[in-house]
């Protein structure tokens, strides 16, 4: 009965937000609304997704980036408020659910390979042309 409820609540929460499909691996944008005293602007954090926890609206996203030579990491939970928008630049093929051993690496082997088109599609639109 209270799983129900939960669900309800949570399928509720979800409905407002229009993320684009993103996952472990991709390099997104996500642009942040920051409260500066009476004043707000949008912020840029831009990084690879290294990893997604939690189910519904307590779902959240670890995005990592080198800033000044330095590794930063940021939490956003999927239903903020605060997420304004959120731009997919790449689309990763990572080999793993969690990409943690990126904390470790630095330079050309932080590097995820890309996502491929699916081969049928790219045929699909050879035949055609």
């Amino acid at each position: 009965m209270s799983q129900r409820i939960f669900d309800t609540i949570s399928a509720e929460q979800l409905k407002d937000r229009k993320l684009p499909a993103f996952g472990i691996g991709d390099s997104v944008k996500v642009y942040v609304k920051i409260k500066e005293g009476d004043k707000e602007r949008v912020q840029m954090f831009a990084g690879t997704v290294i990893a997604r926890d939690g189910v519904g609206h307590t779902e959240t996203f670890t995005v990592r980036r080198i800033s000044y030579g330095e590794g930063v990491e940021r939490i956003f939970p999927v239903c903020a408020q605060t997420i304004e928008k959120l731009e997919l630049e790449r689309s990763g093929s990572p080999r793993r659910a969690k990409l943690y051993y990126l904390r470790k690496r630095s330079g050309k082997n932080t590097k995820i390979r890309e996502q491929r088109a699916p081969v049928a599609a790219a045929g699909a639109a050879n035949a055609t042309a």
